[in-house]
């Protein structure tokens, strides 16, 4: 079978592109606003290089039109931390996936515990055992309802002991299976 992507409606190539690019890391990109902390869990991200470091997330708009808190944030602030899922914290991000309105924290609705690591960066996850903290290095303009923003890690926190004397880290992060959670130690 051959899927011709001109032919597909946005929903169904985004399931097909979702389920085939796998595993996919999860974590939340924690934004600030007003005081107000944006937590949304992103799946649709991916390291583009590593000198200099940086990534590269796509965001979707809200039903409405407009464009998703997090886009909203980062393009304002340049700035967010990006706070990896792992087994102990999957039902947090499966609340937070719930569409709030923008004066609404997920940290507040769910009580989700966070901390500030860096002053300069939105607050992490206080479950995560890695957390990037990142700027704004640009956008990629494309046709459709998603912005592809390149994000430049400035930082990172790992738990102690979770990174060995070569630079290997050893989380028990969880991962985008097509439609399925799976911790990336079980695969």
């Amino acid at each position: 079978m051959i899927l011709d992507y001109k032919e597909l409606e946005d929903l169904n190539r985004y399931k097909v592109m979702s389920d085939t690019v796998v595993p996919r890391p999860i974590a939340w990109i924690v934004t600030e606003d007003g005081g107000v902390i944006n937590a949304a869990p992103f799946s649709y991200f991916i390291p583009i290089s590593s000198n200099p470091a940086t990534l590269i997330v796509s965001i979707g708009q809200k039903e409405s039109g407009i464009p998703k808190d997090t886009l909203a944030n980062i393009l304002k602030t340049k700035k967010a931390t990006i706070c990896f899922v792992n087994k102990d914290n999957i039902q947090e991000v499966k609340n937070s996936a719930l569409a709030l309105e923008k004066q609404e924290s997920e940290i507040e609705k769910f009580e989700i515990d966070v901390q500030k690591v860096l002053e300069d960066y939105p607050a992490m996850i206080s479950s995560s055992q890695t957390a990037l903290f990142c700027d704004y290095y640009g956008k990629v303009d494309i046709p459709g309802k998603t912005t592809p923003l390149i994000l430049e890690i400035k930082k990172q926190f790992i738990e102690d002991n979770r990174i060995d004397a070569k630079f290997h880290v050893h989380v028990d992060n969880v991962g985008r299976c097509g439609a399925y959670f799976k911790a990336m130690i079980d695969l």
